[in-house]
């Protein structure tokens, strides 16, 4: 079996960690300034990395563009409620519910507390 867990890297762990927490139901596995482990029904669903910690190549420079290249894609079992938690902690939501003619699902778009882009699919 091969599965990818995907790490990000931020600027404020605690923060970033309490973000991802509120807007998809999600705990904390790890805990800590510079690495976090969130998780689901005891699955990894992303992990966070503070800006220039532990010299990996991709995770030194915060000034260039975050995210270029990459869409975090989320699948929910509750997209109303999903997209509830989004409006309740003020994120920067793009696009509200729409149906996706390509996907054949509902979804939204928003923003994290480190401009990622975010897609979040029933």
């Amino acid at each position: 079996m091969v599965r990818a867990e995907t790490i990000i890297a931020v600027k404020d762990i605690p923060k970033s960690s309490k973000f991802y927490q509120d807007l998809l139901d999600c705990k904390s596995e790890h805990g800590g300034e510079t690495f976090e482990i969130l998780t689901s029904a005891s699955n990894v669903i992303l992990c966070l990395h503070k800006w220039g910690e532990h010299e990996h190549p991709t995770m030194l420079n915060p000034e260039m563009e975050t995210g270029n290249g990459l869409i975090l894609f989320f699948r929910v079992g509750n997209l109303n409620e999903t997209f509830a938690n989004a409006r309740k902690i003020n994120a920067n939501i793009e696009k509200e519910i729409h149906y996706n003619e390509n996907s054949l699902k509902s979804q939204f778009i928003l923003r994290d507390l480190d401009n990622y882009y975010l897609i979040i699919s029933e």
